[in-house]
């Protein structure tokens, strides 16, 4: 299978768009909802409970993509240079959702000035920056963290008066960072389903991206790349689901990002 992990909900919706660009593969999510949110936790802890939840993976699927901003920006790096060499897992790999992202982001631009919403850890830890500054040294990054917004989602307040102060105040703050940016990149997967408010304090010549059609089409591209991961992978059309939390708990929040039937199962990390 291919492993898909996040700290909690929202990288459901990497896995939707995964499900989309490759129909006939299998998935295995793994959302550590007991512990969740990583985005104000610090570096070691992130790391330490992003491996740990890797490692399990691993025992089933030759391929792992982390759906997590935070844990693709303040964990990755260390797994596919430490841990992963060291473990029995060595000839699997582990992917993150940050660099796909930078690898196009300049393209959608026309004036080389970027916006970016994501939670306080990933803007805390500058990867968007320093990728984007190897990638496209011209363009000019914004960002902006919005630490309440991940809790609106998953409280279901996406209509709410709160949601539209915060989501206002936030966008509001990152245009006054740069008011010439065309483009802004959603780099939190809960934000996607806070498009329409964003959008609409947001000016109608700039675009809005999300990243799971971006990371869906380059996991695609990987795998016609390398045809020796490609070969380790069942092909059912099944996708099944863990979390360290309890199952009704995973099923009621999974209900904003997917509406299918969903076969879950709890596990617990010590």
């Amino acid at each position: 299978m291919i492993g898909v992990f996040d700290s909690g909900f929202g990288g459901l919706s990497i896995l939707k768009d995964l499900q989309k660009a490759l129909p006939n593969h299998d998935f295995l999510y793994l959302g550590d909802n007991a512990r969740a949110p990583y985005g104000t936790r610090s570096f070691e802890t992130i790391h330490r409970y992003t491996w740990q939840a890797v490692s399990y993976l691993l025992e089933q699927c030759p391929l792992v993509i982390l759906a997590c901003n935070t844990a693709s920006a303040r964990a990755l790096r260390t797994i596919q240079q430490k841990n992963l060499p060291q473990s029995k897992h060595s000839q699997s790999k582990v992917l993150g959702i940050i660099r796909p992202t930078t690898e196009v982001i300049g393209n959608y631009s026309k004036n080389n000035r970027v916006g970016l919403f994501a939670t306080p850890g990933t803007v805390l830890s500058n990867t968007y920056s320093i990728e984007i500054s190897r990638l496209f040294p011209h363009l000019k990054l914004s960002q902006q963290a919005c630490p309440f917004w991940v809790p609106l989602v998953e409280n279901r307040e996406l209509n709410s008066e709160g949601a539209r102060f915060f989501v206002k105040r936030d966008v509001q703050a990152l245009l006054k960072k740069d008011p010439q940016m065309d483009t802004v990149l959603l780099a939190c997967t809960h934000y996607p389903l806070l498009t329409p408010l964003i959008q609409e304090f947001l000016p109608p010549h700039i675009t809005l991206l999300s990243q799971g059609p971006i990371v869906a089409q380059k996991t695609l591209d990987y795998l016609k790349n390398h045809p020796e991961v490609e070969q380790k992978l069942s092909k059912s059309g099944s996708t099944q689901f863990l979390t360290t939390d309890t199952v009704d708990f995973f099923k009621k929040g999974a209900e904003l990002f997917l509406d299918s039937e969903m076969s879950i199962k709890s596990l617990t990390f010590v």
